[in-house]
């Protein structure tokens, strides 16, 4: 018997159920890995404390030493990642809000007179057109 004919024989690239749990918990964790970089890097840019100097530190750090930095990148900054995310979330929605509001173009009391005049043209009822002035008000 040669030494190589003792060899495990090739099964193909899903050549167990091992093998496939295997590699999904790889992809899996490289994809996480991948989101959490990505959301480090995004903090970084985001934060308008830190100079750009120790964002390039941060950044070299990440690529040559990339999973000790993420975590205490992490660890340290996690708060603050937080704070800015729920900062940046706020001011998404209020732009929002002001070009809805500019797209609509018509103010409360405008939106209660229109109510209004379809409620006197009987084209809805009384509960609606309350409906529609809370609406407006809100």
């Amino acid at each position: 018997m040669r030494v190589w004919d003792a060899a495990v024989e090739y099964r193909g690239f899903w050549g167990s159920f091992a093998d496939l749990i295997w590699w999904f918990l790889t992809i899996f964790i490289f994809v996480a890995y991948l989101f959490a970089l990505f959301a480090i890097i995004g903090d970084l840019f985001r934060d308008r404390k830190l100079s750009g100097g120790w964002k390039a530190v941060w950044i070299f750090f990440l690529i040559f030493f990339p999973i000790i930095t993420a975590l205490i990148s992490l660890i340290a900054r996690g708060r603050g990642m937080g704070e800015r995310q729920v900062e940046a979330a706020q001011q998404y929605k209020a732009a929002q809000d002001d070009d809805i509001k500019q797209v609509a173009g018509t103010s409360p009391a405008e939106q209660i007179a229109q109510a209004k005049s379809l409620l006197d043209s009987g084209a809805i009822s009384q509960a609606e057109f309350d409906a529609l002035k809370a609406k407006a008000l809100a």
